[in-house]
């Protein structure tokens, strides 16, 4: 292992600060496209299929990546692979800011998600690394996730406000100046960090996590566009399962794995991988169509939609702060269940919004959701390191951070999935009689798309079209948003189940606290790959006690 680790207070919190640049633009960039739906459907006319790829793929590829990436940065260093991927990062974003048709678009997102891969591990690990003192480090790790769950709110809002002023291109632009600081400062105050004998990584299971994870995303896409379940997305599905399969069983059969499965026999481990993933796929699925209501369905300005979201950024944070308080008096699973139900009652206030809508309503159910879900994804870092011995703490992160992103990003194509084909089915059962079928095509697609169209057609047919497409977005959202609820309310019965009689932190441990104690040539695996890059498991030895 190579590192050089910063002496002094000042320059450790500095280079906090530059670390958390990068984690605020990826997770940030998962949602910062919902304010520019609109501006970008009525520029480019994307189909509801390309709009779901526009705003998800760059998600999928960042989840999909980060394990393989914190595996490359053993190899090559931590810092390098962080400046490197941030440099892609801001090429990629020029390119999106600058696309004129919708394929150019998503790959634009699709390059922003592999720069995003190479940036999300490097910045855990690097804190890890800087901040040896166990309440310094929980102080750190506990910004991080805060700027992690925090970014995904704040992205419409800061979309919101850039587009009052500029096109659409803006949302992209935005990440070029802060990446320009980060490949500055970063050199100056953030320690190298690389494995001195890392693992051969093994390529098969590369090929294999690709292979299990996008042709079920296909799947579920072309099964939401077709408004049916096509030989196609049922094959394509299978195909993904398989994979999954394949994938898991390697991983338990070879030296040097690219996931550490075994970690998945903790309980407590799984308990808040799950916990973590199932919280941000209801928080961005929400996002999503909060944003477009605002815009499409009440006709607010981008800016004035920012605004009305601030409340939600604010129960995010509110939440996050108060979580360390909370968990030093009560064990995980209360914080957990708690959490979980207020977000649940808090999507079900948005699904019953009335047909005339309801501003104060949308925004009570979504600050209640938002409050219930910020202590979710805050605490599921720190119970997750807790749960696993010092050595296997790099591949216990990695493997959070995965299904944090991969909650994003399912949350955005199962649950934008849902609200299109109920969207899609109402627009369907009352379209005029003489549209013209390319019109018609268009106003199926989307409201986005729907509004530019509908705002061309005579007075006697435009404004009953738009009220109808209004209303049909209004029930897929309440769809969406049903879903949520029944994903929190299980996720509140089973990871009240999977952690109970975890104590709280700095208690002393359960009897079954070392359920996994058969952790032992798997610590090294790949996207752990840190020996020495876990000192975090101090900080899981003194969450026990």
């Amino acid at each position: 292992m190579h590192q050089n680790t910063p002496t002094t207070a000042p320059r450790r919190r500095l280079g906090l600060a530059v670390l958390i640049l990068p984690v605020l633009l990826t997770s940030m960039d998962i949602s910062i496209l919902y304010m520019a739906i609109p501006a970008i459907a009525e520029d480019l006319a994307p189909t509801s299929g390309e709009l779901l790829w526009i705003l998800d793929v760059y998600g999928f590829l960042l989840a999909g990546l980060l394990i393989l990436m914190g595996g490359i940065g053993d190899r090559m260093g931590r810092r390098r692979l962080l400046l490197i991927g941030a440099a892609a990062f801001a090429a990629a974003s020029l390119l999106a800011a600058f696309a004129t048709t919708p394929a150019l678009l998503i790959l634009g997102r699709a390059l922003m998600g592999v720069g995003g891969a190479t940036l999300m591990p490097s910045t855990l690990s690097l804190i890890r690394n800087m901040f040896e003192d166990p309440r310094e480090r929980t102080r750190a790790i506990a910004v991080w996730t805060t700027a992690l769950a925090g970014g995904v709110a704040a992205g419409p809002i800061v979309g919101g406000a850039l587009l009052e002023f500029f096109p659409w291109g803006s949302v992209f632009l935005i990440n070029v100046p802060v990446i320009l600081v980060l490949l500055t400062v970063a050199p100056l105050v953030i320690p190298e960090y690389r494995h001195a004998r890392p693992e051969p990584m093994d390529l098969p299971s590369v090929v294999l996590s690709f292979a299990a994870i996008l042709p079920v995303v296909w799947a579920v896409k072309s099964a939401a566009e077709a408004l049916a379940i096509t030989t196609g997305s049922v094959v394509a599905a299978a195909v993904g399962i398989l994979a999954a399969v394949v994938f898991l069983r390697r991983q338990r059969g070879i030296a040097s794995p690219l996931m550490d499965v075994s970690l998945f026999r903790d309980r407590r481990f799984s308990g808040a991988v799950v916990a973590g993933m199932l919280a941000m796929l209801s928080l961005a699925g929400l996002t999503m169509f909060l944003s477009q209501h605002l815009q499409l369905v009440l006709g607010f300005t981008p800016l004035t939609s920012a605004l009305w979201l601030l409340p939600i950024a604010v129960a995010i944070t509110a939440g996050a702060a108060t979580t360390s308080v909370l968990a030093s008096r009560i064990g995980p699973g209360p914080i957990f269940g708690v959490g979980a139900l207020l977000a649940a009652a808090g999507m079900v206030v948005v699904a019953l919004l009335p047909d005339e809508g309801s501003l104060p309503q949308l925004i009570v159910g979504a600050v209640l959701a938002a409050g219930g879900i910020s202590p979710i994804t805050t605490l599921a870092t720190d119970v997750v390191v807790a749960s696993v011995s010092p050595e296997r703490s790099g591949a216990a992160s990695a493997l959070a951070e995965t299904a944090n992103e991969l909650g994003a990003a399912v949350g955005i194509a199962v649950l934008g999935s849902v609200g299109a084909l109920v969207y899609r089915a109402g627009v369907q059962d009352g379209l005029p009689e003489g549209l013209p079928s390319e019109a018609a095509s268009v106003v199926e697609s989307g409201l986005g798309a729907a509004v530019g169209v509908i705002e061309q057609l005579p007075s006697e047919v435009g404004p009953p079209l738009l009220e109808l497409a209004r209303q049909a977005f209004t029930d897929g959202m309440a769809a969406a948003t049903t879903t949520s609820a029944a994903v929190l309310g299980v996720l509140a019965v089973l990871v009240s189940m999977l952690l109970r009689g975890q104590p709280p932190a700095g208690a002393a441990p359960s009897a079954d606290s070392d359920d996994t104690a058969d952790s032992d040539d798997t610590a090294d695996s790949a996207g752990a790959g840190d020996s020495d890059d876990t000192a975090a498991g101090d900080r899981g030895r003194a969450a026990r006690g």
